[in-house]
C-alpha cells in the first residue's frame, strides 16, 4: 500500500471538508461549462426550399459558424403559407437550439383573416433582421417611364390598369392597397402563385405592371423598369430607381423577415441568440452580400419590438378591409 505523507493527508482532509460544505449548501456542479451554443442550432424555415426566406437563411449560415463556432441545420416545414410551422413553434424544444423564421405581414394578416392555429402574440419574435422592399415594376417596353406616368394613366382609366403579384392577402397586394389609397387610384390586382409566376406575366406584358420587390429588379435587370421602391433612401443595388417618398408618397415597407423561438425559451438564451443575429447583421461582408441581392437590413430587437409590432398591427387593421379581411 502506498504511504501518504502528513501534508497529503491534510490536503485530502481539507478537500473532503470543502466538498461536504458545497454539497450542504445545495450547489451542484454543472455537467459542462460550455457557452451557448455548444452544438448545431435547428433553423426552421416554414416554407419550402428556394424562396427568399431560404435564400437569406443560407446567406446567414456561414456567419453563425464565424461568430459561434457552431453551424445551423436549416430545415423546412412548409404548409398553409407558413402557418403550419408557426402554429407548432411553442410545442418545440425551448432550449435555444430551435428557432424559426417569421415573416411580416404574414403573421399579422393570417390570424386576422381566419383561424390558423396561432395568434400573432403567441409567437416570440426576437429579432427582425431585414426586409425586401416593395417595388412597382413595368416591362422595359412599357410606355410608363415614370411613376407619374403610371398614376396619370390609372386616373384616366379607373380600374383598367392591371398589376400582378404573388398571391392574395400578400405583401404585394398590401403594397397595392397602400399605394392606391395614397395616390387615389384603382388598379386591378391579379394574384399569381408565387413571385416567379408574377414575373413571367410581367415579362410577357400580360399585365401593365407588377407589385414586386427590389430583389425582383436585381434578378430581372434591364428586362424591367423600376418606377419606385418603398424605402427611405434609394437602394444601393438599383440607385437609378427613385423612392416613393421622394416622389411624394410615404410608402415604406415590404416583406420583413426575422426569427422567433418557443415562448418558454429562457430570457438569457433569447438574449444570446439576438446577440448572434445582430453580429451577423452588422458584418460588412454580410451587408454587402444582402444589398447586392436587393435586400435591405433592419435592426429591430427586443427593445424596439413592442412599438414596432404595435404600430404595424394598427396599420394593417386599417388596411385589412381592402384585402377582403373582416376585422371585428
Amino acid at each position: 500500500m502506498k504511504h501518504l505523507t502528513a501534508k497529503k493527508i491534510l490536503s485530502a482532509t481539507k478537500l473532503a471538508a470543502a466538498s461536504s460544505l458545497v454539497a450542504a449548501m445545495g450547489f451542484v456542479a454543472p455537467a459542462h461549462s460550455a457557452e451557448f451554443p455548444d452544438r448545431s442550432i435547428n433553423y426552421i424555415i416554414p416554407y419550402g426550399p428556394g424562396g427568399e426566406s431560404d435564400v437569406t437563411a443560407r446567406f446567414q449560415e456561414p456567419y453563425f459558424k464565424k461568430f459561434t463556432g457552431q453551424s445551423v441545420a436549416i430545415q423546412y416545414k412548409p404548409g398553409a403559407g407558413g402557418a403550419a410551422g408557426w402554429s407548432q413553434l411553442n410545442k418545440m424544444p425551448n432550449d435555444g437550439y430551435t428557432m424559426m423564421g417569421v415573416n411580416l405581414p404574414h403573421i399579422i394578416l393570417q390570424p386576422m383573416d381566419k383561424k390558423v392555429g396561432y395568434q400573432t402574440d403567441d409567437l416570440q419574435s426576437i429579432y427582425w433582421f431585414h426586409y425586401t422592399p416593395d417595388a412597382l415594376l413595368v416591362p422595359a417596353s412599357s410606355p410608363f417611364k415614370t411613376l407619374a406616368d403610371f398614376v396619370k394613366a390609372a386616373k384616366a382609366k379607373p380600374a383598367r390598369l392591371t398589376v400582378s403579384g404573388s398571391g392574395t392577402k400578400s405583401g404585394n397586394e398590401l403594397a397595392k392597397a397602400r399605394f392606391s389609397a395614397m395616390a387615389g387610384i384603382e388598379m386591378v390586382y391579379i394574384p399569381f402563385k408565387g413571385t416567379g409566376a408574377s414575373n413571367t406575366a410581367l415579362l410577357g406584358s400580360q399585365v401593365d405592371g407588377a407589385w414586386g420587390y427590389t430583389t425582383g429588379k436585381v434578378q430581372l435587370g434591364d428586362q424591367v423598369r423600376c418606377l419606385a421602391v418603398a424605402m427611405r433612401g434609394r437602394h444601393p443595388a438599383i440607385p437609378d430607381c427613385p423612392t416613393f417618398t421622394e416622389l411624394g408618397y410615404d410608402l415604406v415597407g415590404g416583406v420583413y423577415r426575422g426569427l422567433a423561438v418557443p415562448q418558454s425559451t429562457p430570457p438569457d438564451i433569447q438574449a444570446k441568440l439576438v446577440s448572434i443575429i445582430r453580429k451577423i447583421n452588422q458584418d460588412p461582408a454580410f451587408i454587402k452580400k444582402m444589398e447586392e441581392n436587393g435586400y435591405s437590413l433592419v435592426d429591430v430587437g427586443p427593445t424596439e419590438m413592442k412599438a414596432f409590432m404595435t404600430g404595424l398591427k394598427e396599420d394593417l387593421k386599417k388596411l385589412a378591409p381592402s384585402l377582403g379581411i373582416k376585422v371585428n
